[in-house]
């Protein structure tokens, strides 16, 4: 079942759990807890620990379902819960992003065109060796280049959420992509 394909049946649940039916909520937790899992866990990479933020997710959700508008699928609104909360559990790790002074990066960079002769090769690795790549990079790197290009925020959206500028999560990204292919290669050798 899709958002778009049977949005009667979302409006349904939704309805529902906004009257505390916990049938409804099971329903939609069914629905969601393995994509919101796999959120939490592309940024707090500790399984452990997404899975605890998965459930806060959802239960901060039903508590404040009366919020939801439906002015985006309710798959993104709860996405957007489990990124915060991803966010928050990070902070509270005391994590620490480089803010960049001078200029903004090439539109451009150097080592852009390197990256993309690498996408070539990369597609040819297989999948848990990329993300085991990703789990290597810092924290900082990590966050944003999976709120980037696996999330598809866009820098402004990252800088928000990170309390951020710009600025800075376009210089973490370019600078995670370059330590990704850098960890990425070392593994080839």
């Amino acid at each position: 079942m899709t958002e778009k394909t049977d949005s009667g049946r979302y409006d349904e649940l939704i309805g529902k759990c906004r009257k505390g039916e916990r049938k409804a909520q099971f329903e939609l937790y069914r629905l969601y807890f393995k994509a919101m899992y796999n959120t939490a866990l592309r940024i707090v990479s500790q399984p452990a620990e997404a899975e605890d933020i998965m459930q806060e997710a959802f239960l901060s959700a039903f508590r404040k379902i009366e919020t939801y508008k439906g002015d985006v699928s309710f798959g993104a609104w709860l996405k957007k819960i489990v990124i915060n909360k991803s966010i928050d559990a990070l902070r509270q790790r005391k994590l620490r992003f480089e803010e960049i002074t001078g200029q903004e990066p090439d539109e451009k960079p150097e080592y852009a065109q390197e990256f993309e002769e690498d996408n070539k090769m990369q597609e040819e690795m297989r999948v848990t060796q990329i993300k085991d790549a990703i789990n290597e990079l810092p924290q900082g790197y990590r966050v944003v280049l999976t709120l980037a290009l696996l999330e598809g925020y866009d820098h402004e959206e990252i800088a928000q959420v990170l309390s951020i500028s710009e600025s800075t999560s376009r210089s973490q990204l370019v600078r995670a992509r370059k330590k990704l292919i850098t960890i990425i290669n070392s593994k080839r050798k």
